[in-house]
């Protein structure tokens, strides 16, 4: 009996929650007989609705069950009770409070109901047996939401959030804001339901297609509430822009927008021309199928042998093995089947963020569209995507992972449309002045993702994604890039010169940085199986960067890249490993202080741009399989990838001289079955002549290859690696031949009265000493012909000189004061043997002497071989003195007038070739130590001694060998402008360190060593002498004023009145501080105050002893200079109080004015502030 029971029926949700969920739809209301079948709520409607909410939160939320709404999903709550609810809700009268409620009270249950559903990895038990069936529901759901007859239902959820809207954004509680959120989530559900491809058909494709959504959207006004928000976004609206994104992004995902702006006539072609590609195909594969149809008496089978190499046969059967052995092998070939293992891949095809399958749209619904993205360019295209960009910048909280790909995927499509709808526009025949009208229009309405901000934030993007192989992600992120490259070239060919200087600017920042070549580089070669989309995307990035970085470097040849490099920083921490224990780390830090500055400039460092290096990095192996696997799908792909993946083919085997790489076995019988077939390329299609040339060619050259190398035909098999290229191509490793380079220049160091005859004879010895002889008397030798062939021109300059006035002299002419004869040519020093060739351009001492004589190189290329000259300037004296000097030193060696130097410590390596200091060239200070060294530093103390180590040579040299392997294996090697810019930063580094060295080593510092007494009798001698020196100015003053003794005790009593306290006079320090430099003249004044300073001596020789206690113990060095300064600065101070009172006296000598002041100097800091220093 328990079978019959009916509750038993469903196991898959538990009978007593079908039961209370079902007594609250019916409870809700239903359709009445008394008024026409229209529907009326129940009693406590509202309170059923809000009891199906508490039951989908509370049981299907809380408990991750799909239990609730599978049941009101069976019950057809939304398409029986929910939808006729907010259509009876009526538009005009007066507005009912309940109705307004029971209507919020809906949307809150169908924004839930219909939120989209997608299969992951957290899935239950209960989510597998309710979700098929809850997506099926959903689009139930949509088709009742679209379709309503009776009324527009996206419209009365409009109604619902136009009083949140209303209120301005200050003002709104959080349940407005949850009421727009409501609003708008409800609108991204029915713009992503759709028809599941895996799940049974309904028969609604077309009342849920993407048509009919962007139909309602447009005729319910819901395209209007989005313009609304998005160019209200940042003021009026701050937390909606996510939401807002993601309906904009279910609405134009996988919409080709050049379908947009097509006129009815363009579209009407586009779609005959795809039907008769569809009935080509069609038609190729019955005329093939007819091909192979057997006959009616040949159904009873056929077996038959086929001949292979080596008098091997094999058995075939099939009809259709008669017509050719050909045909026989092909059928063979396709009986052979590989089970490759297939690795587990996430289906990304069916879920809701997909937008890599086209969508077709009906014509009014194009045109719909279109007139909502004309307008969303013009007045929320900035807006949105400004504050999305600044959300995302920041990371807030209310972004998910998959807005950053909405973001991304958005703002390529709306770039694309916008460079379309120019496109039309300006083939649109319309008259001259609105044409000229809209010529002129600037890019600024998509300027907000043309900035530095966004190009950082996409890299940056592209890079996380590519490193944690977030393939989606990466494949929006490229298709972004890509469109903003587009949008920018498109720019660049502007008629307004604003927007080209903005295009030059964005390429300059593109281009700039190599780590973003590297990127797209290696986003290329590393496509394995991410799908047809990411494919797709990644040729057409690879192939817009490349020729537009082509084009920006050919029309800005000085174009420099910054190049991020880490081999330097990798080398030297393998030396630090390399280093034995036994190493002092120390030392080996005090070799360079700025040497980690220097790997950093060396890490980071701005180089000339190459492209051809460059485009050598696109032809490699990998990126030819990336290539090959987009050319597979030929008969799927548009004229514009099969003309993608032609050019770059071109390019490897053309321009780059690679055809290497195209000589495998699958890619040749791919090019052979694009041409030849079977199922080839249509001879009508417009890129089968390419294709069939480049065949031909790339055929070619292989065949060749093969007639002179037999065994490349083994290479067919495998793909090529970048070592063998060149023995593959031409037979032969690659004969890597150092370039040899000069040696550095020499000098002779400079020394007082060191003249060039002295120089010479310098190098000379040295020469001599090396037992370079030869090369000596070759200079001597190449004088004397020289001498001889410029003496012999002098005097036949003479003689033509001395003609001419006597021919002037014959016409009775007053001779010519100035001769013009000309210039000798230069003599061509030339090399008698091939030792003395090699040594001119490898000994720098004969290169030297050489120089020292007189000899020039001609020309800058300063190669093995190199001419040298005799410049015409050298007269035959000039020659015969160098001779001269070369023979005396030869017979005499030089000797310096110490015995201990020798002529090789002469000879140092030329400093300042360009005649330039190393550091601040022209600014340095160097008026204090000018000199005749030429630009050596003198320093002015010996380094510092350093400690001593011991050393131990074996482990020194393995030390060395092993850091010497490791800079070999180096893959990133430095090239020798970068090496000498090291070595010049670490000399510039220990120059500076040297020249600051102030004896340290050598002075001991007795300021370290602290004595309290000591300093508090000093302090108390100095309190004495200050105060000794203020008893001293005022004698000095009353002194002065001697004679008026009424005038004088007047004075006295008003003095103290004007004269600051003792104590404020000894705080004071700038009566301490006075400027020696304006002391008055010598004077009778002056000799009285020399008088004075007698008489303070004899005071304190007078002064008791215990009063002389306190100085018993004698003062530094320092004090003493201070009590031998501070008398006369006191003197000279009281000099000129004393000069001034008295003409007070004499001037106004019955008026009582106070006596006149001495004017105290201003102090700051301790110095003396004159009024030259206000000017500061």
């Amino acid at each position: 009996m328990a079978e019959d029971n009916p509750f038993d029926k469903s196991q898959t949700v538990h009978p007593e929650v079908r039961a209370y969920v079902y007594s609250l739809v019916n409870a809700l209301g239903g359709s009445s007989t008394d008024d026409d079948g229209r529907y009326v709520l129940g009693d406590d409607a509202l309170a059923c609705l809000r009891d199906l909410k508490r039951w989908l939160k509370l049981y299907d939320e809380k408990n991750n069950k799909l239990d609730v709404a599978r049941c009101l999903a069976e019950a057809k709550l939304v398409g029986g009770d929910l939808i006729p609810i907010l259509a009876s809700w009526p538009e005009q009268g007066k507005e009912s409070k309940l109705k307004a409620r029971v209507a919020l009270a809906c949307l809150e249950l169908l924004v839930p109901l219909t939120w989209p559903l997608e299969n992951g990895g957290e899935m239950t038990l209960n989510h597998h047996r309710h979700t098929p069936y809850i997506q099926q529901a959903q689009v139930l759901y949509k088709a009742a939401i679209l379709g309503c007859d009776t009324s527009s239902i996206l419209r009365q959820v409009i109604r619902i959030g136009l009083p949140s809207i209303a209120v301005a954004r200050d003002e709104r509680t959080s349940r407005d804001e949850g009421i727009l959120k409501l609003m708008l989530y409800f609108f991204r559900n029915v713009a992503v339901i759709q028809q599941i491809p895996n799940l049974p058909n309904q028969g609604l494709d077309m009342e849920v297609s993407r048509s009919a959504t962007i139909e309602a959207f447009r005729n319910q006004d819901v395209f209007a509430l989005l313009l609304t928000l998005c160019s209200n976004m940042g003021e009026d609206f701050n937390l909606q822009d996510v939401i807002v994104l993601d309906i904009i992004f279910n609405l134009i995902k996988g919409i080709d927008p050049k379908r947009l702006w097509m006129t009815e006539q363009e579209r009407k072609g586009q779609g005959i021309s795809d039907l008769s590609a569809a009935l080509a195909i069609e038609h190729s594969e019955a005329k093939e199928a007819k091909r192979n149809q057997w006959s009616r008496h040949g159904r009873f089978g056929t077996m038959l042998w086929v001949k292979r190499e080596g008098e091997k046969v094999s058995a075939v059967s099939g009809q259709d093995n008669l017509k050719s052995d050909q045909k026989a092998f092909f059928n063979m070939d396709k009986s052979k089947k590989w089970h490759k293992p297939q690795q587990k891949r996430k289906d990304v095809d069916h879920t809701i963020h997909d937008f890599d399958h086209t969508t077709r749209l009906t014509n009014s619904a194009s045109e719909k569209l279109r007139n909502f993205v004309e307008e969303f360019l013009d007045s929320g295209f900035n807006p949105l995507f400004a504050h999305l960009r600044k959300a995302i910048q920041r990371e807030a909280e209310r972004l998910a992972d998959v807005n950053y790909r909405q973001f991304f995927y958005a703002v390529a499509w709306f770039l694309e449309a916008e460079r379309v709808r120019r496109e039309t526009r300006k083939k649109e025949i319309k008259p001259d002045k609105v044409r000229t009208d809209f010529e002129d229009e600037s890019y600024a309405l998509v300027a907000t993702v043309l900035n530095q901000e966004t190009f950082i934030m996409l890299n940056r993007y592209m890079q996380l994604s590519w490193d944690n192989k977030e393939w989606q992600d990466l494949n929006a992120s490229m298709r972004c890039f890509t469109q903003i490259l587009l949008t920018v070239q498109e720019m660049a060919q502007s008629p307004l010169d604003e927007d080209q200087e903005i295009a030059d600017n964005i390429q300059k920042n593109i281009f700039y940085e190599e780590t973003t070549h590297d990127r797209i580089t290696g986003i290329l070669k590393g496509y394995k199986d991410q799908g047809f989309g990411y494919l797709d995307a990644c040729t057409e990035l690879s192939h817009v960067f490349l020729r537009m970085l082509e084009r920006y470097s050919k029309e800005n040849t000085d174009l420099q890249i910054r190049s991020r490099r880490r081999a330097r920083r990798k080398r030297k921490e393998a030396e630090r490993q390399a280093a034995q224990p036994g190493d002092d780390p120390v030392e080996d830090d005090e070799k360079s202080e700025n040497e980690d500055i220097a790997d950093v400039i060396q890490v980071s460092k701005e180089r000339k741009f190459d492209f051809n290096r460059f485009a050598a990095k696109f032809s490699s192996q990998a990126s030819v399989n990336t290539f090959t696997s987009l050319i597979t799908f030929y008969r799927d792909l548009n004229t514009e990838q099969l003309k993608r993946a032609h050019r770059f083919f071109y390019r490897v085997a053309f321009k780059q001289d690679l055809p290497v790489l195209l000589y495998r076995v699958d890619i040749i019988a791919l090019l052979y079955k694009m041409i030849n077939g079977p199922d080839g390329l249509d001879t009508e299609h417009p890129m089968y002549k390419d294709y069939s040339e480049f065949s031909r060619q790339v055929f070619k050259k292989m065949f060749k290859k093969i007639d002179q190398r037999p065994e490349l035909v083994v290479e067919l098999l495998f793909s090529k690696i970048h070592s063998t290229l060149y023995y593959l191509e031409f037979g032969q490793e690659k004969q890597t031949i150092a370039a040899s380079r000069p040696p550095a220049d020499l000098e002779i160091r400079p020394a007082p009265g060191r003249d060039i005859k002295e120089q010479i004879g310098i190098i000379v010895t040295v020469l001599i000493k090396d037992r370079k002889a030869e090369l000596v008397t070759w200079v001597k030798d190449t004088l004397r012909k020289a001498y001889d062939e410029r003496h012999a021109w002098e005097v036949e300059a003479e003689v033509r000189r001395a003609t001419a006035v006597e021919a002037a002299q014959k016409d009775h002419e007053s001779p010519p004061e100035v001769v013009d004869i000309g210039q000798p040519s230069y003599i061509t020093v030339r090399p008698t043997s091939e030792d003395i060739k090699i040594a001119m351009f490898k000994n720098g001492r004969l290169r030297l002497l050489m120089r020292l004589v007189g000899f020039d190189m001609l020309g800058d290329e300063d190669v093995l071989g190199a001419s040298w000259i005799v410049p015409s300037g050298l007269t035959a004296d000039t020659l015969a003195e160098s001779k001269a000097s070369i023979e005396q030193y030869e017979q005499t060696p030089w000797q310096g007038d110490d015995e201990n130097e020798d002529a090789e410590d002469m000879v140092r390596r030329a400093r300042n070739k360009d005649g330039k200091t190393d550091v601040g060239e022209e600014d340095a200070p160097r008026d204090a130590f000018i000199d005749d060294s030429e630009g050596e530093e003198e320093f002015m103390f010996p380094d510092n001694p350093r400690r001593k180590r011991t050393k131990n040579i074996i482990e020194e040299l393995k030390a060395r060998r092993k850091r010497k392997r490791n800079e070999d294996n180096e893959d990133d090697e430095i090239d020798e402008e970068l090496a000498a810019q090291r070595r010049a930063a670490r000399e510039d580094a220990a120059r500076a360190r040297r020249l600051k060295i102030k004896s340290e080593a050598y002075i001991r510092d007795s300021d370290d060593e602290s004595d309290q007494e000591r300093d508090r009798l000093f302090f108390e001698r100095e309190e004495e002498v200050r105060r000794k020196q203020e008893e001293n100015i005022r004698k000095q003053m009353a002194l002065e004023t001697g004679g008026r003794v009424a005038e004088t005790k007047e004075r006295r009593k008003k003095a103290p009145a004007r004269q600051m306290p003792v104590a404020e006079q000894d705080s004071d320090d700038d009566l301490l501080m006075v400027d020696i430099d304006d002391k008055p003249n010598e004077t009778a004044s002056s000799q009285t105050q020399r008088k004075s300073d007698s008489e303070e001596e004899e005071d304190e020789e007078d002064t008791p002893l215990s009063s002389q206690s306190s100085a018993a113990a004698k003062p530094s060095d320092a004090g003493r200079a201070a009590l031998r300064e501070m008398p006369q600065a006191r003197a000279d101070q009281g000099i000129d109080a004393s000069a001034r009172s008295k003409d007070a006296g004499t001037v106004e000598s019955e008026s009582d004015e106070d006596i006149v002041r001495t004017a105290r100097r201003r102090m700051r800091g301790g110095f003396v502030v004159d009024s030259d220093d206000d000017d500061d």
